[in-house]
Formats: structure tokens, sequence, C-alpha cells
């Protein structure tokens, strides 16, 4: 799964939560994400190689902790 904003990096992701972004996954081809739980997502987006993973909690279909 991927995050709705193309990070750069597990450490913008985190940044962005800690800042109050409203941040969502996808899944490309794979169904819906999860409305309220967890899930992996990776980045940067393909077709640039995957250099992070990070476990993310998702409520109400937006990320609010990230692993």
């Amino acid at each position: 799964m991927y995050t709705s904003k193309n990070f750069k990096t597990k450490k913008e992701l985190k940044d962005a939560i800690l800042a109050g972004k409203e941040v969502t996954v996808y899944s490309p081809g794979l169904g819906s994400p999860p409305e309220n739980g967890t899930c992996c997502v990776e980045g940067p987006h393909y077709p640039q190689p995957h250099r992070w993973y990070a476990q993310v909690t998702i409520a109400n279909g937006k990320v609010v902790k990230v692993k």
C-alpha cells in the first residue's frame, strides 16, 4: 500500500502525522485499504525503488500513527 502523498522517507511521513496533516492510504489494483486498523505502507511510489516500509495505524480512513 502507498500513502496519499509520495513521501521520500519514513521520517517525512512521521513528521507529517505529527504536524497534523491528513494522510490516507491506497492500494492500486488490490482493493480497498482498511477503514480502521493497521497496515503496511511503502515508499517512494512505483516506479521508484522502495526505500522505506512502515506499519501504520488507521482510524476513520486516516493514518494516525507510524511505527
